[in-house]
């Protein structure tokens, strides 16, 4: 289905990177981005449970998340 809609897969099958990591010691698997993202936000854990009465707040305060995990990241960069 991937490759018939043109694009190209990069998800390995299952066990190949235990695989990689028994053969190769410095091998390191990787994370997609996607979930770096979603354990970022998890660690904020006031807004994981969504106690927010409006959706107003909830936005707004999952953007102040979003801004201090980018500020957080930039701040490491540049120590």
């Amino acid at each position: 289905m991937v490759i018939r809609n043109g694009f190209v897969p990069h998800i390995r099958p299952r066990g190949e990177e235990k695989k990689l990591i028994e053969r190769d010691p410095t091998f390191k698997a990787r994370r997609w981005i996607v979930e770096l993202a979603h354990s970022w936000f998890n660690r904020f854990r006031k807004l994981v449970p969504r106690y927010e009465k409006t959706d107003l707040s909830y936005n707004a305060l999952n953007a102040l998340e979003a801004a201090m995990i980018i500020l957080n990241k930039v701040m490491v960069i540049y120590r």
